[in-house]
């Protein structure tokens, strides 16, 4: 058999199935984005080395906000700017990117490829193309970006100068877009932990950036389409901006009545009411913070890693569980509760399917992050003995789910950990990003049940 057969099969054996197809992309990404960041041009002092800049591409690409050094001072520009395209490219998915690309040079998708978009950014039997859905999320992306990033701009000018708040102003609003978390500053946003303008700018982009294209593309059809028909939104998208406005709320309400003599103690009461409403927009994908997250009671962090292992909205720059999954759990779980054999809200009900595939993500989820606590309980404490390292479960736990979810947000120990350490958070980053489930799907091979055993019921509860 000569190479261009086997290069051939192993082709089609690879990108036969858009699961991997998904996972070769961003691994291809991470990649280039490491080799870029270990370039003289990209530091400003020595050169990043293997595991770092491995750490970082990882983390930009999987729009996660992890970092182990600050961007804004020991990056150069060709760095920061070799995030943010990390960090766009993420976002928007790499198989998007490539696909516009083959578009632009009048090349034509593959069927993988159309699968991977349309399954996605659409859901149900849509009739949309591939084409109209990738200009709509460009156009979309883009456009609210710049919109973004001129409000951020404009706010910051008279301080920072005209001309020196143009690039942080397009850098953080791509970042908070994407829900990667990645700032130029070091404290984050703690500086501006009192500016409504700022936070107003950025939650917004967050939250858009972070309930899906097609709840984008229903709200706007719903509420700015054409009026000729009557029109209501989907029973995804009512349930996906339910959920998250109750999970906004909640976690709200949640760091005010937890933080107010603690972390919030030194703001005003305006202040405090804004600090908490952010940190809990920002705790379940972005991780920007206005807070000292080291500073935290127990039970906030505890909170916090809930907020962060559900996530974002499926079909969004974010990661997590995604609020959908849970919240399809949770109806199943009332409408039991109620006597319902079926799952019902909004007057529907919700498939057997889709309670399946959510019972699986969150097994599958719990299961993922279980075992990297206890490898990185194992590589970071040594085999000590709980009295010696009293609050670092709850670190490591803290740190683990972030980058499952990739959240982004840290008590402090990034920068910290080992070597080892520092590739099993890698790892989970890019576990998160693509998803337990394209992972499982990616390596195990279609089988087809020819025949089913006789059912039989177990005892439960």
């Amino acid at each position: 058999m000569d190479n261009a057969s086997v290069i051939s099969r192993l082709s089609f054996h690879l990108l036969r199935s858009p699961a991997r197809v998904a996972i070769l992309g961003f691994a291809v990404l991470i990649t280039v984005g490491t080799a870029l960041l270990m370039l003289p041009a990209s530091s400003a002092g020595s050169p990043v080395g293997l595991v770092d800049a491995l750490f970082m591409s990882t983390s930009a690409s999987c729009v996660t906000g992890l970092s182990v050094m600050d961007i804004g001072r020991q990056l150069t520009l060709f760095g920061q700017l070799v995030i943010l395209l990390l960090i766009q490219v993420g976002g928007l998915g790499i198989l998007t990117v490539s696909t516009l690309l083959l578009m632009m040079m009048k090349g034509r998708p593959t069927l993988s490829g159309q699968a991977i978009i349309k399954d996605t950014f659409t859901y149900g039997e849509g009739k949309q193309t591939v084409t109209s859905v990738l200009r709509a999320i460009f156009i979309t992306a883009f456009t609210i970006e710049a919109a973004g990033a001129l409000c951020l701009y404009l706010r910051t000018a008279p301080a920072a100068g005209w001309e020196q708040a143009a690039y942080p102003a397009v850098f953080h609003a791509v970042s908070a877009f994407c829900n990667a978390g990645f700032s130029l500053y070091a404290d984050s946003f703690v500086g501006y932990r009192e500016d409504w303008i700022v936070n107003g700018v950025l939650s917004l982009l967050i939250i858009i950036g972070g309930i899906g294209f097609v709840v984008i593309a229903d709200v706007k059809n719903r509420f700015f389409g054409r009026k000729t028909t009557m029109k209501r939104l989907s029973l995804h998208s009512r349930l996906a901006l339910s959920a998250s406005a109750f999970l906004i709320l909640f976690g709200t309400l949640a760091i005010l009545f937890m933080e107010w003599n603690n972390a919030l103690s030194p703001l005003s009461l305006p202040g405090r009411l804004l600090a908490a409403l952010f940190q809990s927009i920002s705790a379940r994908t972005a991780g920007f913070n206005t807070l000292d997250m080291g500073i935290m009671a127990n039970e906030t962090l505890f909170m916090l890693c809930i907020l962060m292992f559900i996530g974002a909205c499926p079909g969004s720059c974010g990661g997590g569980v995604k609020t959908t999954t849970v919240a399809g759990l949770a109806v199943l779980g009332i409408s039991r509760l109620r006597g319902f054999n079926r799952p019902q809200v909004f007057r529907r009900t919700l498939t057997e399917a889709s309670i399946s595939k959510a019972t699986s993500v969150v097994m599958i989820s719990a299961a993922v992050i279980i075992l990297a606590v206890m490898v990185l309980m194992m590589s970071e404490l040594g085999g000590l003995s709980h009295t010696q390292t009293r609050g670092r479960f709850l670190e490591l736990f803290f740190e683990a789910i972030s980058a499952f979810g990739t959240v982004g947000l840290s008590t402090g120990i990034t920068g910290t950990l080992s070597p080892f350490g520092r590739v099993t958070i890698v790892l989970l980053m890019f576990i998160g990003r693509l998803g337990p489930m394209v992972i499982g799907l990616a390596v195990s091979r279609e089988r087809i049940n020819r025949f089913q055993f006789a059912e039989e019921n177990i005892m439960i509860g």
